[in-house]
């Protein structure tokens, strides 16, 4: 039978091209045991010539479930982000439930189209790290209102209405830059993105910290703001080598702009770690490739992704409740290598 390529199948045209009842195709399709092996076979394999697919959707509808989990992150070409998504797929395909992945690009507008696809994908449940310029959460107001659960992981948004998973930035903060000064470094630079995200706020109220009881002072020109982009390291490492006097240490919000800034300062003939120590942050395996290999702080980004997945899926199931949770923090630890390493 000539089918019209435009035209979606249905179990009615194969009913009625087999001459068999809308019933038995159906149950032939949910892979029912009452339908013989050859009856199946015959409808399966017409239903695969004719591009017949099912209609979850509508199904879906009915039970008011899609069984699908929106998940909104930043950026997808990042090591500890894929281990993120890795901890909440194992969770979610376990449970039953599918991915729908969107990246926001690093921009609040696309966020919010990101957001409004989700909701018209009719998502069961919504897990969001935050683009660098969103400040509020009012574009999510769409899941508040139809009691849709979301929570936030790693880029939080700063209201205690919401579960929030994240480490503390702030002990991870100091660490780094206390681990600097035990070295011997004075003239620290830290190197993050813009303080509209608590997670970077926090990482600088810790370096400021560590500076403070160690009475050194605070100095504005040595925190440089930018994307935390390979090339950023790249510039960073452009203006550390025109401070007079030059930076001692150099403490990065990130292993991937911490690792071009390091190879930069090298290439300009700067000794690591004996002219400038550096401690990067996410523990990417780009840490452990560059030479000296690159001290850092480890985040656990796939513990991180179960744990944001068993709380959604929690909740969903009728386990808990997302704004009982509120803030979930996970431990992390600092990993010492050779580019911080002046006193061995």
């Amino acid at each position: 039978m000539p089918m019209d390529p435009e035209k979606e199948i249905t179990i009615y045209d194969l009913a009625r091209e087999l001459n068999i009842s809308v019933a038995t195709i159906s149950r032939a399709l949910k892979d029912d045991p009452v339908v013989s092996k050859k009856t199946k076979k015959k409808i399966t394999d017409l239903a695969e010539q004719l591009g017949y697919r099912s209609n979850h959707f509508a199904r879906n509808l009915r039970s008011q479930r899609t069984h699908m989990i929106g998940v909104i992150i930043p950026r997808v070409n990042s090591y500890f982000m894929s281990t993120v998504i890795a901890g909440i797929e194992k969770v979610t395909s376990e449970a039953g439930y599918n991915l729908i992945i969107s990246q926001s690009s690093e921009s609040v507008d696309r966020e919010k189209e990101a957001v409004k696809t989700m909701f018209n994908n009719r998502v069961d449940g919504l897990l969001v790290s935050l683009a660098y310029d969103t400040t509020d959460a009012t574009h999510f107001d769409i899941f508040d209102r139809k009691r849709i659960p979301f929570l936030f992981f790693d880029r939080v948004i700063d209201d205690n209405r919401w579960t929030s998973i994240l480490i503390d930035n702030h002990k991870a903060g100091y660490e780094a830059t206390a681990h600097l000064i035990a070295q011997g470094c004075r003239r620290i630079v830290h190197l993050t993105a813009a303080s509209t995200q608590k997670v970077y706020r926090d990482r600088l109220a810790g370096y400021r910290q560590a500076l403070e009881e160690h009475d050194i002072p605070f100095r504005k020109e040595y925190v440089i703001q930018n994307n935390l982009t390979p090339e950023a390291g790249v510039e960073a490492a452009g203006r550390i080598l025109a401070m007079k006097p030059r930076p001692d240490g150099v403490f990065v919000a990130n292993d991937n702009s911490a690792v071009h800034c390091l190879l930069t300062l090298k290439q300009a003939g700067v000794r690591i770690p004996e002219d400038v120590a550096f401690v990067g942050f996410n523990n990417d395996p780009v840490s452990m490739v560059v030479e000296p290999n690159l001290s850092t702080i480890n985040y656990p980004g796939y513990e991180m992704g179960v744990i944001a997945a068993r709380n959604l899926i929690q909740h969903l199931g009728g386990l808990s409740s997302i704004e009982a949770t509120n803030t979930i923090l996970l431990r992390s630890e600092l990993i010492v290598r050779a580019s911080s390493l002046k006193h061995r």
